[in-house]
Protein backbone atom coordinates (compact mmCIF):
# COMPACT_ATOMS: atom_id res chain seq x y z
CA UNK A 1 0.00 0.00 0.00
CA UNK A 2 1.08 3.55 -0.73
CA UNK A 3 1.50 6.22 2.00
CA UNK A 4 -1.08 9.01 2.17
CA UNK A 5 -1.09 12.17 4.27
CA UNK A 6 -4.47 13.54 5.41
CA UNK A 7 -4.69 17.33 5.58
CA UNK A 8 -7.04 17.86 8.53
CA UNK A 9 -7.60 16.21 11.89
CA UNK A 10 -11.27 16.75 12.68
CA UNK A 11 -14.57 15.01 11.97
CA UNK A 12 -14.15 14.90 8.20
CA UNK A 13 -10.77 13.22 8.69
CA UNK A 14 -12.47 10.47 10.72
CA UNK A 15 -14.83 9.72 7.83
CA UNK A 16 -11.93 9.61 5.39
CA UNK A 17 -9.87 7.34 7.65
CA UNK A 18 -12.67 4.78 7.66
CA UNK A 19 -13.09 5.03 3.88
CA UNK A 20 -9.34 4.69 3.21
CA UNK A 21 -9.02 1.71 5.55
CA UNK A 22 -11.79 -0.13 3.69
CA UNK A 23 -10.47 0.88 0.27
CA UNK A 24 -7.14 -0.86 0.73
CA UNK A 25 -4.95 0.97 -1.80
CA UNK A 26 -3.43 3.53 0.60
CA UNK A 27 -2.11 3.48 4.13
CA UNK A 28 -2.39 6.60 6.24
CA UNK A 29 1.06 8.03 6.94
CA UNK A 30 -0.34 10.59 9.38
CA UNK A 31 -2.42 13.75 9.62
CA UNK A 32 -1.81 17.49 9.41
CA UNK A 33 -3.67 19.57 11.98
CA UNK A 34 -3.69 22.73 14.01
CA UNK A 35 -0.70 23.54 16.24
CA UNK A 36 -2.57 22.38 19.36
CA UNK A 37 -3.35 19.01 17.69
CA UNK A 38 0.26 18.10 16.84
CA UNK A 39 1.32 14.93 18.69
CA UNK A 40 -2.26 13.81 19.33
CA UNK A 41 -3.96 10.90 17.56
CA UNK A 42 -7.14 10.59 15.52
CA UNK A 43 -8.44 7.00 15.34
CA UNK A 44 -4.91 5.83 16.19
CA UNK A 45 -3.20 7.95 13.49
CA UNK A 46 -0.72 10.58 14.66
CA UNK A 47 -1.02 14.28 13.86
CA UNK A 48 2.48 14.84 12.49
CA UNK A 49 2.51 18.60 12.03
CA UNK A 50 0.80 21.69 10.62
CA UNK A 51 0.53 23.20 7.14
CA UNK A 52 3.98 24.70 7.70
CA UNK A 53 5.45 21.17 7.80
CA UNK A 54 4.13 20.14 4.38
CA UNK A 55 7.35 20.92 2.44
CA UNK A 56 9.36 18.65 4.75
CA UNK A 57 6.74 15.88 4.83
CA UNK A 58 6.54 15.87 1.02
CA UNK A 59 9.92 14.10 0.87
CA UNK A 60 8.65 11.12 2.90
CA UNK A 61 5.03 11.04 1.74
CA UNK A 62 4.33 12.19 -1.84
CA UNK A 63 0.52 11.82 -1.72
CA UNK A 64 -1.99 13.89 0.23
CA UNK A 65 -5.75 14.27 0.51
CA UNK A 66 -7.78 17.17 1.90
CA UNK A 67 -9.59 16.10 5.07
CA UNK A 68 -11.14 19.36 6.26
CA UNK A 69 -14.76 20.35 5.88
CA UNK A 70 -16.11 23.04 3.60
CA UNK A 71 -18.30 25.18 5.86
CA UNK A 72 -18.47 27.98 6.71
CA UNK A 73 -16.12 28.90 3.85
CA UNK A 74 -14.55 26.81 1.04
CA UNK A 75 -11.52 29.15 0.80
CA UNK A 76 -9.28 27.21 3.26
CA UNK A 77 -9.79 23.98 1.26
CA UNK A 78 -9.08 25.82 -1.99
CA UNK A 79 -5.92 27.41 -0.57
CA UNK A 80 -4.66 24.08 0.75
CA UNK A 81 -5.33 22.45 -2.63
CA UNK A 82 -3.20 25.15 -4.29
CA UNK A 83 -0.45 24.62 -1.71
CA UNK A 84 -0.47 20.85 -2.32
CA UNK A 85 -0.22 21.40 -6.07
CA UNK A 86 2.62 23.91 -5.64
CA UNK A 87 4.55 21.42 -3.48
CA UNK A 88 4.07 18.63 -6.01
CA UNK A 89 1.86 16.32 -3.95
CA UNK A 90 -0.13 13.64 -5.74
CA UNK A 91 -3.79 14.03 -4.76
CA UNK A 92 -5.47 10.69 -5.55
CA UNK A 93 -9.11 9.97 -6.22
CA UNK A 94 -10.39 7.76 -3.40
CA UNK A 95 -13.56 5.72 -3.94
CA UNK A 96 -15.20 3.56 -1.30
CA UNK A 97 -15.50 -0.09 -2.33
CA UNK A 98 -19.17 0.33 -1.31
CA UNK A 99 -19.78 3.16 -3.82
CA UNK A 100 -20.88 2.84 -7.44
CA UNK A 101 -19.06 5.02 -9.98
CA UNK A 102 -19.91 4.55 -13.63
CA UNK A 103 -17.01 3.88 -15.97
CA UNK A 104 -18.60 6.66 -18.05
CA UNK A 105 -18.22 9.24 -15.27
CA UNK A 106 -15.13 11.34 -14.53
CA UNK A 107 -13.64 12.33 -11.18
CA UNK A 108 -11.04 15.07 -10.71
CA UNK A 109 -7.87 14.61 -8.67
CA UNK A 110 -8.25 14.75 -4.91
CA UNK A 111 -11.96 13.88 -5.02
CA UNK A 112 -13.53 11.38 -2.63
CA UNK A 113 -16.63 9.21 -3.11
CA UNK A 114 -18.02 7.86 0.16
CA UNK A 115 -19.74 4.66 1.24
CA UNK A 116 -22.96 3.94 -0.67
CA UNK A 117 -22.63 6.97 -2.97
CA UNK A 118 -23.49 6.74 -6.66
CA UNK A 119 -21.94 8.71 -9.53
CA UNK A 120 -23.80 7.83 -12.71
CA UNK A 121 -22.91 7.77 -16.41
CA UNK A 122 -21.88 11.05 -18.01
CA UNK A 123 -21.43 12.81 -14.67
CA UNK A 124 -18.29 14.90 -14.20
CA UNK A 125 -16.97 15.69 -10.71
CA UNK A 126 -14.25 18.36 -10.47
CA UNK A 127 -11.06 18.63 -8.45
CA UNK A 128 -10.99 18.11 -4.66
CA UNK A 129 -14.71 17.37 -4.31
CA UNK A 130 -16.48 15.32 -1.67
CA UNK A 131 -19.37 13.07 -2.67
CA UNK A 132 -20.33 11.94 0.80
CA UNK A 133 -22.02 8.81 2.14
CA UNK A 134 -25.19 7.81 0.22
CA UNK A 135 -25.10 10.89 -2.06
CA UNK A 136 -26.27 10.60 -5.67
CA UNK A 137 -24.73 12.40 -8.63
CA UNK A 138 -27.06 11.52 -11.48
CA UNK A 139 -26.36 11.22 -15.21
CA UNK A 140 -24.77 14.19 -16.98
CA UNK A 141 -24.50 16.30 -13.81
CA UNK A 142 -21.49 18.64 -13.71
CA UNK A 143 -19.99 19.23 -10.27
CA UNK A 144 -17.44 22.06 -10.22
CA UNK A 145 -14.12 22.01 -8.40
CA UNK A 146 -14.12 22.13 -4.56
CA UNK A 147 -17.78 21.15 -4.13
CA UNK A 148 -19.17 19.15 -1.22
CA UNK A 149 -22.27 17.01 -1.77
CA UNK A 150 -23.31 15.90 1.71
CA UNK A 151 -24.76 12.67 3.02
CA UNK A 152 -27.87 11.49 1.23
CA UNK A 153 -28.06 14.51 -1.11
CA UNK A 154 -29.59 14.00 -4.56
CA UNK A 155 -28.09 15.90 -7.49
CA UNK A 156 -30.33 14.97 -10.40
CA UNK A 157 -29.53 14.65 -14.09
CA UNK A 158 -27.97 17.57 -15.91
CA UNK A 159 -27.52 19.73 -12.79
CA UNK A 160 -24.52 22.07 -12.96
CA UNK A 161 -22.82 23.13 -9.73
CA UNK A 162 -20.34 26.02 -9.86
CA UNK A 163 -17.03 25.96 -8.00
CA UNK A 164 -17.20 25.72 -4.21
CA UNK A 165 -20.87 24.76 -3.83
CA UNK A 166 -22.10 23.01 -0.70
CA UNK A 167 -25.17 20.78 -0.90
CA UNK A 168 -26.47 19.85 2.55
CA UNK A 169 -27.49 16.41 3.81
CA UNK A 170 -30.69 15.10 2.27
CA UNK A 171 -31.09 18.03 -0.13
CA UNK A 172 -32.64 17.36 -3.55
CA UNK A 173 -31.80 19.36 -6.68
CA UNK A 174 -34.26 19.15 -9.59
CA UNK A 175 -32.82 18.04 -12.92
CA UNK A 176 -31.19 20.63 -15.14
CA UNK A 177 -30.61 23.34 -12.51
CA UNK A 178 -27.54 25.58 -12.76
CA UNK A 179 -26.22 26.81 -9.42
CA UNK A 180 -23.58 29.55 -9.34
CA UNK A 181 -20.20 29.26 -7.60
CA UNK A 182 -20.31 29.31 -3.82
CA UNK A 183 -23.98 28.32 -3.50
CA UNK A 184 -24.93 26.77 -0.15
CA UNK A 185 -28.07 24.60 -0.02
CA UNK A 186 -29.21 23.71 3.49
CA UNK A 187 -29.91 20.19 4.70
CA UNK A 188 -33.21 18.70 3.55
CA UNK A 189 -33.95 21.52 1.09
CA UNK A 190 -35.84 20.66 -2.12
CA UNK A 191 -34.56 22.96 -4.84
CA UNK A 192 -37.02 23.04 -7.73
CA UNK A 193 -35.81 26.30 -9.35
CA UNK A 194 -33.07 28.91 -9.20
CA UNK A 195 -32.76 31.49 -7.80
CA UNK A 196 -34.49 30.37 -4.62
CA UNK A 197 -37.56 32.43 -3.77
Amino acid sequence: MKPLLLIGAGGHACSLIDLIETQGEWHIHGLIGLPEQVGSTVLSYRVLGTDDDLPTLRSTCPAALLAIGQLPDPAPRQQLASQLKHLGFLCPVVISPHAVVSRHATLGEGSVVGHGAIVNAGAAVGLHCTVNTLALIEHDAQVGDHCHVSTGALVNGGVQLGTGCFIGSGAMLREGLQLPAGTVISAGKRVMGWPLL
